[in-house]
């Protein structure tokens, strides 16, 4: 049956890495086949990487209208983005159609986002439609604080999803029910660290997704940006187990995400979820960065910009094959040779091997 419909679907052919990658547009559906041999058969040895990003992360905000009002700040939120303290301009217009035009026919996706909720761009109409009639599905994610009818509206007629960041208050409900009420596919992104991990357990163990979202995904702190490292989680810590444990319960496979950031817990501490439906670090793999004012990186947690490419220089596939990005890969090629699940996580986090949630990175890992 999967063979048969993946002739409906986008498809993506990489001939330099030899595999083919398919996309549902409608339903966010995404495959690819293992590398193919010489006949054209699946080895299913998994490509290690795409000849370009075929997801962009795009941050079209330069500043955080609340952030820098002190409203985040004022709640707990710890922006990784620093949107309290930093305010530059947002993408141009302009910029944004020079990525999608470098982007088309390669890219499936745009996960719009910076230093701000996206649909309160200056231009987030014209941003959402050139994305559209290129025939890339943008997505963003929004903290509700300002969200609107209109902007709910936009983002039912142009993105493939939305997501809303679980800050606790008032407008965080009302953004989900509006989004909800619209017709918009909606998701929880919830960052989880050593003070949240409780409320975390909780609402998978006892079913507390608020009713209507497709699935709350759970994002690993970062030591980036606003947030502290004493907040990250240790792999000792037993709430990890417990936590991690309640992807393989029925909710939890149904409801439950996460990132990428996250393979290395799953691995340890799950039984019932199939390798093939999670895919470890992406960055400079599969997916890429780009900041407001143009800067390519292999992930948006890398805030020092030690493998920053500028797209006003270089064009995306040029940054996509440059020796920064190059780099970046050697430190995935090379973390955790001797362990014998290393295929499945890479080593984890190549910029904060900290919050890798192993055991054995700490005697694994090259550095």
């Amino acid at each position: 049956m999967l063979k048969k419909n993946l002739d409906d679907l986008v498809k993506i052919e990489d001939k330099e890495f030899n595999f083919k990658s398919y996309f549902d547009p409608d339903s966010g559906f995404y495959v690819r086949t293992g590398i193919l041999d010489k006949n054209g058969k699946d080895t299913e040895i998994d490509p290690f990487m795409t000849f370009f990003p075929q997801l962009l992360d795009i941050g079209i905000m330069g500043h955080c209208q609340h952030g820098l009002s002190g409203k985040c700040s004022s709640t707990g939120i710890k922006c990784y983005q620093s949107g309290a303290s930093i305010n530059k301009p947002n993408m141009k217009l302009d910029d944004y159609k020079n990525i999608v035009d470098q982007s088309k026919g390669k890219v499936f996706q745009f996960a719009l986002g910076g230093r701000g909720d996206p649909e309160l761009h200056e231009d987030i109409e014209e941003i959402l439609a050139y994305s559209r009639t290129n025939d890339i599905v943008p997505n963003l994610t929004t903290s509700g604080f300002m969200l609107t009818k209109g902007k709910a509206k936009l983002i039912k007629k142009y993105c493939g999803a939305a997501a809303v960041s679980w800050y606790r208050n008032d407008y965080t409900k009302k953004a989900i029910e509006l989004l909800l009420s619209s017709g918009v596919k909606t998701n929880i992104h919830f960052v989880l660290d050593s003070n949240s991990i409780d409320e975390a357990i909780d609402i998978l163990k006892n079913n507390k997704l608020p009713e209507g979202i497709n699935r709350i995904i759970f994002l690993l702190f970062k030591p980036v940006g606003q947030g502290y490292g004493t907040d990250a989680l240790l792999v000792k810590d037993p709430r990890v187990m417990e936590f991690f444990s309640l992807f393989d319960s029925e909710y939890g496979l149904k409801y439950g995400g996460f990132d990428s950031c996250c393979v290395p817990a799953i691995i340890n501490f799950t039984r019932k979820l199939d390798p093939n439906c999670f895919d470890t670090c992406e960055a400079a793999r599969y997916s890429a960065y780009i900041t407001p004012d143009m800067k390519i990186l292999p992930c948006s947690f890398e805030q020092e910009n030690k493998w920053a490419v500028d797209l006003r220089k270089f064009t995306i596939e040029e940054a996509w094959n440059s020796k920064e990005f190059e780099e970046f890969r050697n430190i995935q090629k090379n973390s955790c040779i001797k362990c014998k699940k290393r295929e499945l996580c890479l080593g984890g986090c190549p910029i904060k091997p900290e919050i890798v949630l192993c055991d054995s990175k700490v005697s694994e890992m090259g550095g």
